[in-house]
C-alpha cells in the first residue's frame, strides 16, 4: 500500500507518522465551498469526499488521505481567521463556552472510498484580552480553524473539559484513520 496524505498540515502528518504509517504528502487544489443547505455536523466530511474526489484517479495500490476539521458555536462555523481582528473575535466567542470540532476524514482507494467523521466537544475558560492578544502575537493562530490549536499554550492553559478526542480536535481523528487503514 502506498498512502498519500492530501494535507499541508503539519500537525496531521505528525499525528500520521505517530501511527506508524510511511506516506507521501500531495496537493490537492480544489475550492472548499459548502452548500448552503448542508448541516454543519456534515461540513467537515462533506469537504473531506469533496477534496477525495477531485484528486487524480488512484493507482490499485494507492490510498488516499484527506481530512478537514470545522469548528462550530452556537450553530455557526468558526473558520480560519482572516486577521488579527477576527482571530480576537473568535477566540472572545469561545471564551467560558462550549463548542464543537469536527473533523471530517476521507479514505480513498481505486475502487472504494470511506467517509467518516468525528466531534468533540471543547470548554474554554473564560479568556482575558491580554490572554487573547498574548496567544495571538505568540502562536499566529491565522491557519486554524477556530483560531486556537488545542496543542498550543491556549489549548494548555485555558481548555477546561474536553468531551471526545483530543486527536479529533488538533484535526486527524487517529483512532478512525488507524482502524480503516488497518481494514485496508
Amino acid at each position: 500500500m502506498k498512502l498519500l496524505l492530501a494535507s499541508q498540515s503539519p500537525r496531521r502528518r505528525e499525528l500520521l507518522s505517530q501511527l506508524g504509517f510511511t506516506f507521501e504528502v500531495v496537493k490537492i487544489d480544489c475550492e472548499e465551498i459548502l452548500p448552503d443547505h448542508i448541516a454543519i455536523e456534515e461540513s467537515a466530511a462533506f469537504l473531506s469526499q469533496l477534496k477525495a474526489q477531485t484528486f487524480r484517479a488512484l493507482a490499485e495500490e494507492e490510498v488516499l488521505l484527506t481530512a478537514d476539521t470545522v469548528v462550530a458555536i452556537d450553530h455557526r462555523f468558526l473558520g480560519k481567521p482572516k486577521d488579527e481582528q477576527e482571530a480576537r473575535d473568535m477566540l472572545q466567542s469561545l471564551s467560558a463556552k462550549t463548542h464543537q470540532v469536527y473533523t471530517g476524514i476521507t479514505i480513498k482507494t481505486h475502487d472504494r472510498i470511506f467517509t467518516e467523521t468525528d466531534v468533540a466537544e471543547v470548554e474554554f475558560e473564560e479568556l482575558s484580552e491580554e490572554e487573547i492578544d498574548y496567544y495571538i502575537r505568540e502562536y499566529h493562530p491565522f491557519d486554524k480553524a477556530g483560531s486556537y490549536g488545542i496543542q498550543e499554550w491556549l489549548g494548555m492553559a485555558k481548555i477546561k473539559k474536553i468531551n471526545g478526542s483530543f486527536y479529533t480536535i488538533m484535526g486527524l481523528p487517529t483512532h478512525l484513520v488507524y482502524k480503516i487503514l488497518k481494514e485496508l
